[in-house]
């Protein structure tokens, strides 16, 4: 067996540390002046089946537009990625849209990196038919570095980071980000990166506020999430799914507001947090991009880009980029 397949016995190892730093993180953001918790902690199974719910609403435009554009052009950006051998894919997921990429190359070694061994269980099986597939539950540097550590001679290596989860950095971030993936990367390796772009408010809210209430749910199972794993008493019908656009910022945050002055306890850590009627938990950014601003973020982290595809029904980007 290959040295890149995912190390199954590992998985409870990988586990109880994740909930040991989930508990850190739940202690140090619940203690901020404004109240948060990582947006990475939303896709527990619950949270992450919710997701998969959100995506195929119609005010969800996101996944549609880029699916829809790896199917429209995956034969370019195989081409302009010289046919790469290997793929890598930073939070793969199932790799679902990965599949369009993937079926345009001569069976590469694809690498989907993922912190769920769910996701990359089903990943595994799908994509058996046309790519060697090599899971790696780790995050996404730790990843990369041990996936292009294992790269021949001369090889080709494209990367993939869909689905504008470049968004959820702050822009600081990400930079920060970008660069220190530029480090792993060789000179003329690739990099596919998708981009929200910014659209009329009141439609990129709908899309965080649908009227079914997914999203709400999708929120809201983070306070459920945190009772059930570390011992939390939070009663979810005291806190209120929000979304807001902001313009200064150019991106989408969620937030959870209080309904009522209330203390939770957390067990597993004998923590109390206080909250006032009002006060709201940050959960996640959404950042918006306009399209010169992806050029400018290539060029300061040592990419130059190849090509951008737009989708025009919801506008959204997806750029290839070579690593100079």
């Amino acid at each position: 067996m290959s040295t890149l397949a995912f190390d199954w016995s590992r998985t409870r190892e990988v586990a109880d540390a994740s909930l040991h730093e989930f508990a850190v993180d739940v202690c140090a953001d619940l203690s901020k002046p404004q109240k948060e918790l990582h947006s990475k902690y939303l896709y527990d199974e619950l949270g992450s089946a919710l997701f998969e719910a959100i995506t195929r609403l119609p005010e969800y435009g996101l996944t549609r537009a880029d699916a829809h554009l790896l199917y429209q052009h995956s034969g370019e950006i195989a081409r302009l990625a010289e046919h790469p051998e290997i793929v890598i894919e930073l939070g793969s997921g199932t790799g679902e849209k990965t599949r369009h990429v993937l079926a345009t190359l001569p069976r590469p070694r694809y690498i989907p990196i993922d912190v769920s061994p769910k996701a990359l269980a089903r990943c595994e099986r799908d994509l058996a038919d046309i790519a060697q597939v090599r899971p790696l539950a780790l995050p996404y540097l730790d990843g990369m570095a041990s996936a292009a550590s294992h790269r021949r001679l001369g090889e080709r290596l494209l990367v993939m980071f869909l689905g504008s989860t470049i968004g959820n950095f702050e822009r600081p971030l990400a930079v920060e980000f970008l660069c220190d993936l530029r480090r792993v990367l060789q000179p003329g390796d690739t990099f596919l990166i998708g981009a929200d772009l910014v659209k009329e408010p009141d439609r990129m809210l709908a899309a965080y506020d649908d009227p079914i209430g997914l999203t709400a749910a999708f929120n809201l199972n983070l306070l459920g999430r945190i009772n059930r794993e570390l011992g939390g008493d939070f009663n979810p019908r005291n806190f209120a799914h929000e979304a807001r656009w902001n313009e200064r910022e150019s991106r989408i945050e969620m937030h959870l507001r209080s309904r009522a002055n209330q203390t939770v306890h957390i067990a597993e850590t004998d923590f109390a947090v206080r909250f006032q009627t009002g006060e709201t938990i940050w959960t996640e950014s959404s950042n918006k991009f306009q399209l010169p601003e992806i050029c400018e973020m290539a060029s300061r982290t040592g990419f130059r880009v190849l090509a951008q595809w737009v989708d025009r029904e919801w506008p959204f980007v997806e750029s290839l980029w070579v690593a100079q």
